[in-house]
């Protein structure tokens, strides 16, 4: 497997979704999975094998493109259609791939993994953030 191939035009939140708006860091496409730098306070694409700890923390997931220095909305929670095809029950991981989701079957060695959700039904993920790894596979 490899990571979601995400059409960022059929990325949308879910009516239960939390959203927060903020600057990009850096240029961001929808569907995107981000981390909020505590330097600055922009969102830049999270990696679950950045040398830096911050960057391996995804809170959101992009909802608007935006380039670097730009407003951008992200969402932290609810559910969210994520713009490609998924699994329902599979969950889904922060890749090592800047910004990139992928199913748990693709974790491997070195990553810290984090937890981005649950899929709830072929296009849909519910969002939880909360599990993560300190300690690399």
């Amino acid at each position: 497997m490899a990571d979601l191939s995400i059409t960022a035009a059929n990325v949308a939140p879910g009516t239960d979704a939390t959203k927060d708006t903020g600057t990009a860091g850096e240029a961001l496409t929808a569907g995107q999975a981000v981390y909020k730098k505590s330097s600055d306070g922009k969102y830049y694409k999270a990696d679950c094998n950045s040398a830096t700890a911050e960057v391996r923390v995804a809170s959101g997931i992009v909802l608007t493109g935006s380039a670097a220095n730009q407003p951008v909305v992200v969402q932290t929670a609810g559910s969210i259609t994520i713009g490609a095809t998924v699994s329902n029950g599979v969950v889904y991981y922060l890749s090592g791939t800047a910004g990139g989701i992928r199913p748990v079957a693709d974790n491997t060695t070195g990553d810290y993994v984090q937890t981005i959700g649950i899929a709830t039904s072929a296009s849909v993920i519910k969002l939880g953030f909360n599990l993560r790894a300190t300690t690399a596979l």
